[in-house]
């Protein structure tokens, strides 16, 4: 999916996830260097590594040693990688935070893009990407999960959706000790349930073989 501005940072990762992690733009969240979103940031370890330790990454994500000068995440494997605004801020704005305009501007694409990798799972990660998710793609509102605590009460934790499960993850620029490790253990937890949102369609074709979409 390509918006249109002079420079971007893609979606990367597996495009038959089960899980999306959503970020919200290359100038807070990186990857402006590699062009892999969630890379490049004084954080970007601690990040990759809760993930990985909490099983989404895949086998050979969770050996691998986090290397930011060869192929970040390319071992990666079930999970899919993007920003709600992926054009990274002009040369002479950079660290300017995107206008309302913008957002809504390219929010068709990213739309788009999340409903052809059709993950299970929805992470999305600061504020601006949480409130988005969950005003869209849920029942409920961002005022509803600010009354009970915000990100902080919600993070790593397993919220239902409209056909996708969602678990919001606070600012990693903004973790504390517990973080890492509460991240790591809502998504072990949530792997040990039966978190895939599939309908048999089987019985409206020839043969007795199951015919799962999501």
């Amino acid at each position: 999916m390509r918006p249109d501005c002079a420079e971007y940072v893609p979606g990367y990762g597996d495009a038959n996830a089960d899980f999306h992690v959503i970020g919200d733009h290359p100038g807070i969240h990186g990857g402006r260097e590699s062009g892999v979103p969630f890379t490049g940031e004084p954080w970007s370890e601690r990040f990759r590594g809760a993930l990985a330790a909490g099983g989404i990454l895949g086998k050979g994500a969770a050996r691998a040693a986090w290397n930011p000068d060869a192929a970040p995440w390319s071992d990666i494997d079930g999970t899919f990688l993007s920003y709600l605004h992926p054009c990274v801020p002009d040369a002479d704005a950079e660290g300017e935070v995107p206008s309302d305009a913008a957002y809504a501007e390219l929010e068709p694409v990213f739309d788009a893009e999340l409903r052809a990798i059709a993950a299970h799972v929805l992470l999305p990660v600061g504020e601006r990407a949480t409130r988005h998710v969950i005003e869209s793609y849920t029942a409920r509102t961002w005022a509803e999960i600010e009354a009970a605590g915000g990100l902080e009460t919600v993070h790593g934790t397993e919220l239902l959706g409209s056909g996708w499960l969602v678990v919001p993850i606070r600012d990693p620029r903004e973790w504390e000790s517990d973080h890492a490790e509460r991240l790591a253990a809502g998504l072990r937890e949530l792997r040990r349930t039966d978190y895939r949102r599939e309908s048999d369609l089987g019985r409206f074709i020839a043969g007795e073989e199951p015919y799962f979409v999501r």
